[in-house]
């Protein structure tokens, strides 16, 4: 997908991440044509300095072979793609990348090294993906969780699933997200799992336990896309067509949901993986340069964000 005109939000986030300056990011194992492009694709684009972390001599070759500057960008070079990603932890844990960015190693790879105690990565949350969709049709950036790593989360999995979008929402300028917990109905029905998750879950916010947004479910799509859906179906909430965040109650819910916007929706898909010391960009072989830049402003605003919380 090329960012277009049609993109505008998109556009809007690259800007404003680009007037906040670079962030050094360790782009792990570039050992493809697409994954080094798309690292310096975002250094030019003024939102990441990049250190390449993998076998120099392979990148050095990619690079003449698909003319790519290489003049700008440090390499740590380290042949294995475990080693790679270990070291990107480290250079995590020495203050030198404020983000991560994957090459072309595998994502499980990546994500095993990621949640491993010895990277020095994890925090309290667990870890998270979120898109960030431009979807030319509707007005508003929608942010889609969990489409990527979560296969089937539990109650407080979820939870964490949900602090982590609105902390993505905030750091992306939206103040006061609005977050719909997603399900085929919109009561509770004991027989499917998400709407007994949804309702629990907005009772968890009613208390505290999650904060910083507006969460209600369970909701069906139409219902937190569109007011006069909900109106239609006597649905009183301030979610229901002003929704920011929308909740998946499982991966495979997320993944089509997602592909479907990106396919058939035409929208610009940012995705980056929460709930670590520091933003992943999760980058897939399928993802677009425009995507690319994209997930590396949001990772970039999510970085410039945590500079101004207290240590």
């Amino acid at each position: 997908m090329r960012m277009t005109s049609q993109h505008p939000r998109s556009q809007q986030l690259i800007a404003r991440a680009r007037a906040l300056g670079t962030i050094p990011a360790a782009v792990i194992y570039p050992c493809s044509c697409d994954a080094l492009a798309g690292a310096l694709q975002a250094h030019a684009a003024g939102l990441i300095t990049p250190i390449l972390v993998g076998p120099a001599a392979q990148i050095k070759k990619i690079a003449a072979a698909g003319k790519l500057d290489l003049n700008a960008s440090r390499i740590e070079d380290i042949t294995d793609p475990i080693a790679c990603a270990q070291h990107a932890a480290a250079l995590v844990r020495e203050g030198q990348a404020e983000a991560l960015m994957k090459g072309s190693l595998h994502t499980d790879e990546l994500m095993t090294v990621i949640v491993s105690r010895a990277a020095g990565l994890r925090t309290s949350r667990r870890i998270s993906h979120v898109f960030v969709m431009d979807v030319p049709a509707h007005d508003r950036l929608l942010l889609v969780t969990d489409a990527a790593v979560n296969i089937a989360p539990e109650l407080r999995v979820k939870a964490d699933i949900v602090r982590n979008a609105i902390d993505l929402a905030h750091a992306i300028g939206i103040d006061e997200p609005r977050v719909a917990l997603l399900s085929a109905v919109e009561t509770v029905n004991p027989g499917i799992a998400s709407s007994v998750d949804a309702a629990a879950l907005r009772e968890m916010a009613q208390r505290g336990e999650i904060t910083g947004g507006i969460v209600d479910g369970p909701l069906a799509f139409d219902n937190a896309i569109s007011a006069q859906a909900a109106r239609i179906k006597g649905i009183v909430s301030p979610v229901c067509g002003a929704v920011d965040i929308l909740v998946v109650p499982a991966l495979e819910a997320g993944n089509i949901l997602y592909k479907s916007l990106v396919y058939l929706g035409g929208a610009l898909a940012a995705g980056v993986v929460m709930g670590a010391r520091v933003p992943v960009i999760l980058t897939s072989r399928a993802d677009s340069p425009a995507s690319r830049t994209a997930s590396a402003a949001v990772a970039s605003l999510l970085a410039h964000a945590a500079r101004q919380r207290p240590a």
